[in-house]
């Protein structure tokens, strides 16, 4: 019975050719053209590729493309397949509606982490405070004073110990009166945790 290898190496002999030439005729690596002459099959690619050498020498060496390839799938032998139980999908990656429920949860428990982290920061810091009126050593001809500002609008504020309203978004705006022994205004901005915040401006009364 004749196999594939010996039908090619006989046509390739016959027309005289070296595995030099039927390389360079073919395109086919001469190591690839003298395994498939010897039938090594376990150093050759698989079938698919070799399918494709044969059918080329076939035609190269004008041997019956239909008759090599029948011979060919007679001679090559079929391979063990391993089969895992557990197939490794680790590498191929897939979007699913328990992904997206997954990550829809992340995302929500990090924007509410967040906004928690954002209000615990600024629970424990002290309040923000910007005095506009009056400024620093400014001379006051009246026993009223025009004090204008803002402040954290979750904190309280007092003026030389008085307690002065702020609006919704933390501005203030009164008069504070004042006489001659009035050296200073004393601005102390609270927290709802206990926080600080004091500026003092500097004031003289004619």
């Amino acid at each position: 019975m004749v196999t594939i290898g010996q039908l090619l190496k006989d046509a390739r002999i016959k027309k005289k050719l070296s595995l030099i030439k039927l390389e360079n005729k073919t395109k086919i690596k001469r190591v690839f053209i003298s395994l498939i002459e010897n039938n090594d099959w376990n150093n050759l690619p698989d079938f698919p590729v070799v399918s494709g050498f044969v059918k080329n020498l076939a035609s190269s060496l004008g041997v019956s493309v239909v008759k090599a390839n029948a011979i060919l799938r007679r001679d090559y032998p079929p391979k063990d397949i391993s089969i895992n139980p557990k197939p490794d999908v680790q590498g191929k990656f897939t979007w699913s509606p328990k992904l997206t429920f997954a990550v829809g949860i992340g995302l929500l428990a990090f924007m509410v982490l967040s906004y928690l982290g954002f209000e615990y920061m600024k629970f424990i810091k002290p309040p923000s405070l910007e005095i506009t009126t009056p400024k620093e050593s400014e001379v006051l001809t009246q026993n009223k004073v025009k004090v204008v500002g803002k402040t954290a609008t979750d904190a309280t504020l007092s003026i030389n110990n008085q307690s002065i309203i702020i609006d919704q978004d933390g501005n203030f705006k009164t008069e504070i009166e004042v006489n001659k022994d009035t050296k200073e205004l004393k601005f102390i901005s609270t927290s709802r945790s206990g926080k600080i915040t004091e500026v003092i401006r500097k004031v003289s009364v004619e």
